[in-house]
């Protein structure tokens, strides 16, 4: 073979490699699995449109409500707010980060209040939360870099409420969902019921001012009235359901028309505005109910209630199943008229986070245990126990 015709095979077989070795990096380059685009979260806040992503922020604080972010004392371990700034304190710039229930001991902020501050990248859905731009469903958390995945940090035990008998929930522990809500049910069914005239003098002790013990507060408008200025009159004070008669229709008897975990002192004029009306955000003013808000199918209370309002809705759909000889009452999302269920839930849950549990909120529950009902309402011993039973509606 002559040189020059090696040189034009050596050559050619050079050509050959070349465009075999560029055709299997464009197979590779084509069959590449898609990765999610890490953006920032200015970002993130305008693309708030379903789509998937990894989002790069510092951890600011734990949203509890719309226009609410803390920074310090965190109810839960279900949210964080995360900003291209440690320093960022305007909730509008602001993204709020759903927690799964898989990541909540080595990411919630009540487990591990040290990670405020880091910079942190999460995978997930672009969709609101808190009716708040924000990021759902998230299938990986991680530190910004190369710092390494935090080693969950063992949740602090809560101090036990003396209160609650020893082994009260011992046949609950482990469990969730339907299975958990079953258990509970169990646990605080067939207790002491009161007759519909005692819920007067229950209502009294239960919901005196702590300031006036001559006096209640309302619960919906927070006005403080004389305990004897109770009846049916304009300006008097009566007996509000808070989950209304007519939902169920159980009326006044013995059970849930009687179960004061639900039953309030209100106004009877703010009283007769709520109606059987389902709890939802927004509507016009409410007379003599400073902070209050109706339309023509639903109620927001003020928003120091509206966790002990929750909770207790969340009780009676738990204590009665239909097993008692009245309805099966149920919380749902919808806005429901006159029928046995009642919404909406996910609201609900929202005023639930937003507004923790409270010392004077545990005594009332203690004093229906002690004194009067012997059963307790468990969303104020767990509050957790609300997102397991009821969170997946949301």
């Amino acid at each position: 073979m002559s040189l020059s015709a090696s040189r034009r095979l050596g050559l050619t077989l050079a050509s050959l490699v070349a465009l075999a070795l560029a055709s299997f990096m464009a197979v590779v380059i084509t069959t590449a699995p898609a990765q999610a685009a890490t953006i920032n979260v200015t970002t993130a806040i305008a693309t708030q449109n379903g789509s998937t992503a990894t989002v790069r922020g510092y951890i600011v604080g734990q949203p509890t409500a719309t226009s609410t972010v803390v920074t310090s004392n965190y109810p839960s371990d279900y949210a964080l707010a995360i900003a291209d700034s440690a320093s960022e304190t305007s909730t509008s710039k602001m993204l709020y980060v759903q927690i799964p229930e898989a990541f909540r001991s080595a990411w919630g902020l009540r487990s591990n209040p040290g990670l405020k501050g880091r910079q942190i990248d999460v995978t997930g859905t672009l969709t609101a939360y808190f009716s708040h731009p924000g990021h759902k469903n998230a299938t990986s958390f991680a530190f910004a870099g190369s710092t390494p995945t935090p080693t969950p940090t063992p949740t602090a035990t809560p101090t036990a409420d003396p209160n609650i008998p020893a082994g009260y929930y011992d046949s609950a522990a482990g469990l969730s969902g339907s299975a958990l809500k079953s258990a509970l049910h169990n646990i605080i069914d067939g207790h002491t019921t009161l007759s519909y005239s005692a819920v007067w003098e229950a209502l009294k002790v239960l919901d005196q001012d702590p300031n006036n013990s001559a006096n209640v507060i309302e619960f919906y408008s927070g006005v403080s009235t004389p305990k004897t200025n109770n009846g049916g009159d304009a300006n008097n004070w009566n007996r509000e359901h808070t989950w209304p008669q007519s939902h169920g229709d159980f009326g006044t008897s013995n059970g849930p028309g009687t179960d004061v975990h639900h039953l309030r002192p209100e106004d009877v004029t703010v009283n007769s505005t709520r109606g059987s009306k389902d709890f939802d955000l927004g509507g016009s003013a409410v007379s003599e109910c400073s902070d209050c808000w109706t339309d023509s199918d639903s109620f927001e209370p003020r928003d120091s209630v509206k966790g002990d309002l929750a909770r207790g809705i969340l009780y009676m759909a738990v204590r009665y199943n239909g097993d008692d000889g009245f309805a099966d009452l149920e919380v749902n999302n919808s806005i429901n008229g006159s029928t046995n269920y009642l919404g909406k839930v996910c609201v609900l849950l929202s005023w639930h986070t937003a507004d923790p549990v409270t010392a004077a909120e545990r005594t009332r529950n203690n004093t229906i245990y002690s004194t009067y009902q012997r059963n307790r309402n468990p969303f104020i011993d767990h509050p957790e126990y609300a997102e397991s039973i009821f969170g997946a509606t949301c």
